[in-house]
């Protein structure tokens, strides 16, 4: 018995039938039936429920008994099959949702001994899934550097089915290049996938209820919530710029007044059985993120650091001369590709391309990238900023193990304030053997000197 080309033909009834292609849960149910699999044991693959699988199994059994005219049950399926009780045909007659009769073709040969159509390839291939797209608030893809490591992770964390991805990084970090240039290596994985950004931040209904449209063809539906869409479908829900929905002035990953059921969103999608997939592209991580950290086919994080000496490429796109001095800029600036580019732009503009004199002004901090700064130092709380500002006048990498006497804040703030500039990636972690250290990479480092951030 060839399994794809019963599912094919069931796919033509079901089609017939209800105007749909079979959806993944119920391609999972027939190909978990004919291997003798449970509904527990299907359910388990598809990371949902049992009582869920054992309802979508119900309504296909139902659906597929109306196109063929005969009782078909999960208990009898395999068996109407091998006994070729159904399809010792070449065509089935079946209505179709406007209750016209129209023709499903049928060549299939199926026996115990699994003899093939002759007109069958001896191993077909089988038919690469083209999902709905939306990717309406996406930006346009803009040069994409080799992120080969970062591609295969999240590749692998989709195909176990983790339910809750977060990328993080600070801006111009290349999360949402990253993630565009994902789509096409995972996309056949999925049944619809949608981009939405929260720049404008709206309100969690709105942003479900336009989800639900495009999940639903704008159709009327018995699935009122999302949830219900992540169960029947396999989805990829990609949710930018997150961290608009987060206040500014307090510690990362609080949320605006009015925009607190967000946090149980992401809770409820981590948690719920389902088959499908969200990933947050954010500034800084949700408070229920770090909770759920721990059950990784649940939740998994992340944090996207600058480009090595791939980020030459902009030097050379750039026309910046110097070759030998391309590694110290992309340490400067940690390989974070936007601020190269801001960087290179202005020594082509500037200094003719010449590096050495763009150095010689001690000045990492240019307009257009002052801008980038100042869009994430707004967001602090106080105590961060009095954090930043001890760090940043740190001649090395410093240990925490006691709060610095000079700061007016107690032990508990002083590790909240750094916990939260963690979160935020604004300070970076430095592994020394046993101990571990923290530090402020050069740019931000100056730009804080350079401001007072309790007043910006």
């Amino acid at each position: 018995m060839d399994i794809a080309e019963v599912l094919t033909l069931a796919d033509q009834l079901i089609f017939a039938k209800t105007g749909k292609h079979l959806d993944y849960v119920q391609d999972a149910i027939l190909r978990g039936t004919l291997e003798d699999a449970t509904y527990t044991q299907i359910a388990q693959e598809l990371y949902s429920s049992p009582s869920h699988v054992r309802n979508v199994g119900s309504d296909l059994w139902k659906t597929l008994s109306k196109g063929l005219k005969k009782d078909i049950t999960k208990n009898n399926f395999r068996a109407v099959l091998e006994k070729g009780i159904v399809y010792n045909y070449q065509s089935a007659i079946v209505e179709n949702i406007t209750g016209e009769s129209i023709t499903v073709n049928n060549k299939l040969n199926i026996c115990h001994e699994k003899v093939r159509s002759p007109k069958t390839p001896p191993n077909p291939q089988p038919t690469t899934k083209q999902p709905r797209i939306d990717l309406g608030d996406a930006p346009e893809m803009s040069t994409f550097f080799d992120r080969t490591s970062e591609l295969s992770t999240l590749e692998n964390w989709i195909l176990s089915r983790t339910r809750l991805i977060t990328i993080l990084g600070l801006s111009g970090i290349g999360k949402t290049a990253l993630t565009l240039q994902l789509i096409p290596q995972i996309q056949h994985e999925f049944d619809c996938i949608i981009w939405r950004s929260l720049h404008n931040a709206p309100p969690l209904a709105s942003l479900q209820t336009d989800i639900i449209k495009f999940l639903s063809q704008q159709q009327e539906t018995e699935l009122p919530d999302l949830i219900n869409y992540l169960r029947s479908h396999r989805c990829l829900i990609i949710l930018d710029d997150v961290q608009t929905i987060f206040s500014s002035g307090q510690l990362a990953g609080n949320y605006q007044p009015g925009y607190e059921n967000y946090g149980a969103f992401f809770k409820q999608i981590a948690e719920s059985c389902h088959n499908s997939c969200i990933i947050l592209i954010s500034w800084e991580k949700p408070r229920e993120i770090a909770a759920l950290e721990n059950r990784p086919k649940t939740c998994q994080t992340l944090q996207l650091n600058g480009l090595g000496e791939a980020a030459r490429e902009i030097f050379t796109e750039k026309g910046l001369a110097e070759s030998e001095k391309w590694s110290k800029l992309i340490d400067l600036y940690r390989g974070n590709p936007l601020w190269l580019h801001t960087a290179a732009a202005a020594i082509k503009d500037l200094f003719n391309g010449n590096i050495s004199d763009f150095l010689s002004y001690d000045s990492l901090v240019l307009g257009d990238l002052e801008y980038l700064l100042h869009q994430h130092f707004k967001r602090l709380s106080d105590t961060e900023k009095q954090v930043m500002s001890w760090l940043a006048n740190q001649n090395k990498a410093v240990e925490i193990s006691k709060k610095p006497a000079l700061l007016e804040l107690s032990p508990s703030e002083f590790l909240k304030a750094v916990e939260s500039l963690r979160r935020r990636s604004l300070i970076e972690k430095v592994q020394k053997v046993d101990r571990t250290l923290f530090a402020v990479q050069g740019a931000i480092a100056e730009y804080v000197k350079n401001h007072t951030l309790q007043h910006s």
